[in-house]
């Protein structure tokens, strides 16, 4: 299996929750997640007390091979670096590399 059979997955799956699933780019700056998921509001109902928690996951998608080694190289120790900065400010990140990892951070 290779990084871009988890990515289609991954957008494959997110539309079916009828979300959004954007490709990443930020010109001038390096190791940007690959993507930004956004899924609808989630109702919670706790004893008749109704929020809406709202879901948006920024995601690194790996190989199956490459995320158990994650981060090796200088490549992927500047986006971890990057990961850390953004969850920092509150973001979301995930970094995942098989479906069952794309289907827990779509739950």
């Amino acid at each position: 299996m290779k990084e871009r059979d988890i990515e289609r997955y991954l957008v494959k799956r997110v539309k079916e929750l009828g979300g959004a699933c954007n490709k990443v780019v930020w010109p001038g700056r390096k190791n940007a997640p690959d993507r930004v998921v956004m899924l609808p509001p989630l109702e919670v109902d706790t004893k008749n007390f109704k929020c809406r928690k709202h879901r948006t996951t920024w995601v690194e998608v790996k190989n199956p091979d490459t995320i158990l080694t994650f981060p090796a190289n200088t490549h992927e120790r500047a986006q971890a670096r990057e990961h850390e900065r953004m969850r920092a400010l509150g973001q979301r990140i995930a970094v995942v590399g098989t479906y069952e990892q794309v289907d827990e951070v779509l739950k």
